[in-house]
């Protein structure tokens, strides 16, 4: 897969194929990343479950502070690790651990979070909760999900689209 943006436009990560594993289309990056804004400069943001760590490695190209990113998979979180060592990034910190656990003794503060679990678990509500009080006053979260997603309670929709079976929106805190 390519990173569409940033100092890294045009060089492609690897990652295996492993069950659940759908990296976030490119439309759907270009996308995000417009809504986001294509500079990031000094942002501090989260991939929760990284996967192929297409949204991660698209924020750290962009010049995000810091990303942090968190995979449970062993074999993918060590292609997540070569795929930091060929890039180079030093604004990257990575994880092998579960999502939803790392949530929860993570205190923050994010500006950006991103939260592509897997399309047919319950985690994106779960991860919503717990992450909520780790963004910053103007933080939001990405959400992608396999099925329309009406944001939770304390949560406003500010963008949302559709690609194909891909849902996604950008939210942001309702306070």
């Amino acid at each position: 897969m390519r990173i569409i943006g940033g100092i890294h436009r045009s060089r492609y990560i690897e990652f295996p194929d492993a069950t659940g594993l759908r990296p976030t289309p490119d439309r759907v990056r270009e996308t995000l990343f417009n809504w986001l804004g294509q500079d990031l400069y000094g942002l501090r943001c989260l991939d929760l479950f990284a996967g192929s760590g297409a949204l991660g490695f698209e924020a750290a190209s962009r010049g995000a502070g810091q990303v942090v990113m968190v995979e449970k998979n062993r074999q993918v979180f060590q292609s997540l690790t070569a795929n930091v060592a060929k890039l180079r990034l030093e604004n990257v910190a990575l994880h092998c651990t579960d999502g939803l656990e790392f949530a929860r003794r993570e205190s923050g503060p994010y500006d950006v979070v991103f939260l592509d679990p897997p399309f047919q678990s319950e985690l994106l509500p779960q991860a919503l909760a717990l992450l909520k009080p780790r963004l910053t006053e103007t933080g939001r979260a990405y959400v992608e999900s396999g099925a329309a997603f009406a944001p939770l309670p304390g949560w406003q929709a500010e963008k949302s689209g559709r690609a194909g079976q891909v849902h996604y929106q950008l939210l942001r805190r309702d306070d």
